[in-house]
C-alpha cells in the first residue's frame, strides 16, 4: 500500500485551489481557512455543553450493521452533556455522525462563515460528528458526492483517503458505500486482505483548525487520536456524472439494501461480505 502526505498549505488562492486541487480532485489541508472564524477560539466540548449540553443527540456505533438493522441506523441517544463526559472518560465506542447545526443549534452558525474559495457551499447542512480517543471510522465514501471542506478542531485526527479509482483494492461491500468493517488501515492484514497492498492513497493528519478539502467519490478512514470533533461543509455535485451518482445511490443502493436487510437480515450482510472478499482479491497480485 502506497500511502503519501496530504499537500498541507497556510492559505491558498481561488483560483491556485480551483485549478490545482479541486479541478485536478486533490485533497488538501488548507492550516489558516479558518483563522479569522470565532469557532477557532470558543469551540471546544465545555463550550458545546454550555450551547447545546441538554440536547439529545442520536449516536452511532463503530461496528458494522448486522442482522436485519439498517447500515445507517443510530443505536443510541443521550444528552449531549453527558455524551461529552463520556468521551472524556475514555468512551470510543460511540461516534456522534452528521450533525445538522442548521437545525438544532442554528446560534453556532455565528462562529464561523462559508469560505470564499470558489466551492458553492450548500449553506442548509453543516454537520458537525464528534469522537473518543482511539475512535475508528471504518472506509468509506459520501453518499452524495459532495466536495467537502472538514474542519477540525480540538485533539488530532488522522484521515487516510484514496480516489475512487482505487475501489476495486478496498474491498467495497456491494449495496453500501464502505469497505469491510475489519479493515485497519492503521495496521492493513496484507495476509486477509491482501489487495490493499496494490492500494494507493494519502494521509492527512489534522490539529485544531485545520481545513481539509477531500474531492467527490474520495474514500477515507479516519483515526481519531484525542477526543475531538469537526464540522464539514459541502458543495453538492454540479457535474452530471456526480448528479447521476448521487441519485443512484440514494434511490437505488439505498432502497435495496434496506429491502433486503429487512428480508433476509444477516444472510445479505454475509453474502455482501463474501463477495466484497472475491472481488478484490481478484485485483491481489
Amino acid at each position: 500500500m502506497q500511502i503519501s502526505p496530504v499537500t498541507r498549505v497556510d492559505t491558498i488562492a481561488r483560483d491556485s485551489f480551483l485549478a490545482d486541487y479541486k479541478d485536478q480532485q486533490i485533497p488538501l489541508v488548507i492550516t489558516n481557512l479558518s483563522r479569522n472564524w470565532p469557532a477557532r477560539d470558543k469551540w471546544n466540548f465545555d463550550y458545546f455543553c454550555q450551547t447545546f449540553g441538554d440536547n439529545v443527540v442520536p449516536l452511532y456505533g463503530c461496528e458494522e450493521a448486522k442482522g436485519h438493522r439498517h447500515q445507517h441506523a443510530h443505536i443510541a441517544e443521550m444528552r449531549f452533556g453527558d455524551y461529552i463526559q463520556e468521551l472524556k472518560q475514555g468512551n470510543n465506542k460511540l461516534r456522534m455522525f452528521f450533525y445538522n447545526i442548521l437545525q438544532q443549534v442554528p446560534a453556532l452558525l455565528r462562529d464561523f462563515s462559508y469560505p470564499e474559495i470558489g466551492l458553492k457551499l450548500f449553506k442548509k447542512l453543516p454537520v458537525l460528528f464528534f469522537g473518543g480517543k482511539g475512535t475508528k471510522v471504518q472506509l468509506h465514501f459520501d453518499i452524495d458526492w459532495a466536495d467537502l471542506l472538514l474542519c477540525h478542531f480540538g485533539g488530532q485526527k488522522r484521515v487516510y483517503l484514496f480516489p475512487y479509482d482505487q475501489t476495486k483494492y478496498l474491498y467495497h461491500v456491494p449495496y453500501s458505500f464502505s469497505g469491510l468493517s475489519d479493515i485497519d488501515m492503521d495496521r492493513p492484514d496484507f495476509q486477509r486482505f491482501p489487495a490493499l497492498q496494490q492500494a494507493k492513497g494519502s494521509l492527512a493528519i489534522l490539529n485544531h483548525g485545520d481545513v481539509l478539502y477531500i474531492p467527490p467519490g474520495y474514500w477515507h478512514y479516519i483515526i481519531y487520536d484525542d477526543a475531538s470533533f469537526s464540522m464539514t461543509l459541502r458543495a453538492l455535485p454540479r457535474k452530471l456524472s456526480h448528479v447521476w451518482q448521487l441519485i443512484y445511490n440514494i434511490i437505488y443502493v439505498r432502497t435495496v439494501d434496506g429491502l433486503m436487510r429487512r428480508w433476509l437480515g444477516q444472510p445479505w450482510n454475509e453474502r455482501n461480505r463474501q463477495r466484497a472478499i472475491e472481488r478484490s482479491n481478484a485485483f491481489a497480485k
